[in-house]
């Protein structure tokens, strides 16, 4: 069910980026043409003579047909479009941003592995999940989220910092967040790959090696939680299968037996608040 939840997502966002790639190419082809603009020469293939459709007698030698077409885009126009194709970016990109950036990837794959584990194949359901990683990731990344704010938001819409300085101060926060949450051993990959030999400090290591950095870090992490909260659970299946096979119901499947005792042990350990509790003070 998760793997067709993130085929369909992928469907999407093609989708998203075939449209935006259809606008601007229509956007690119829009000219605006004033009449005042368009400086014309009237001609004809007649040198001497009336002119026809004129109620005047025009003679004498007449130049070729000359249209001349000028358009009064000034410097604003460029930057406006690059603006709009800046919020179209961002808007298409925006549920990837959501979900590698912040803390929803690690959140997300706990919760599969819980499931997982119980041994219920739809219980709770993906919407469930989701909707509980995209909370918790809220809660997770509230602090981030206010630091972008009062940094770079709400500057940039007084008009005291530029789009480039907004920017630089919007992505400062995210980036202190990945690094927190990175393993060194990840960065060293993706700095090598990059070619990147020493840094002075971590603010000169690009944002394009700290991405792919956090997102293999996350998942290293998320499997490792996972792997924790298997192995009570195998536990119990063993212990279920000998038993069966030691009574002779070799033809009795073990998840039918052990699954109750699964959700049992789940409900009087408080499950959700060690899982949820333990899997949120991860990131602190």
């Amino acid at each position: 069910m998760i793997a067709s939840e993130i085929k369909r997502f992928g469907m999407r966002m093609a989708i998203a980026i075939l449209l935006l790639i259809i606008g601007l190419v229509l956007l690119s082809n829009v000219k605006e043409v004033s009449a005042a603009n368009i400086g014309d020469t009237i001609t004809t293939e007649d040198r001497t003579g009336d002119v026809p459709g004129t109620s005047n007698n025009v003679s004498g030698s007449l130049g070729p047909l000359e249209f001349r077409l000028n358009t009064d885009e000034d410097e604003g126009s460029l930057a406006a479009t690059l603006e709009i194709l800046l919020v179209l970016t961002v808007i298409t990109l925006a549920p990837s941003i959501l979900i590698m950036l912040t803390s929803f990837t690690r959140i997300i794959i706990v919760l599969h592995f819980v499931r997982s584990a119980l041994g219920t194949q739809s219980t709770p359901p993906n919407q469930i999940l989701i909707g509980l990683a995209l909370f918790l990731t809220f809660f997770i990344m509230s602090p981030v989220l206010t630091q972008v704010n009062a940094n770079a938001v709400q500057p940039l819409s007084r008009g005291e910092i530029t789009q480039d300085e907004a920017f630089k101060a919007g992505v400062a926060p995210i980036r202190s967040f990945m690094l927190e949450q990175t393993n060194v051993k990840d960065l060293r990959l993706f700095m090598d790959v990059a070619g990147i030999a020493t840094v002075d400090t971590v603010d000169e290591i690009p944002i394009t090696v700290v991405i792919p950095s956090f997102i293999i870090s996350e998942l290293r992490q998320a499997f490792i939680i996972g792997f924790l909260i298997y192995i009570p659970f195998i536990v119990i299946d063993m212990v279920v299968a000998s038993t069966l096979m030691s009574m002779g119901m070799m033809m009795l499947p073990p998840t039918m037996i052990s699954m109750p005792f699964k959700i049992l042990l789940f409900i009087v350990a408080d499950g959700w608040n060690l899982i949820i509790g333990g899997l949120v003070r991860t990131f602190y």
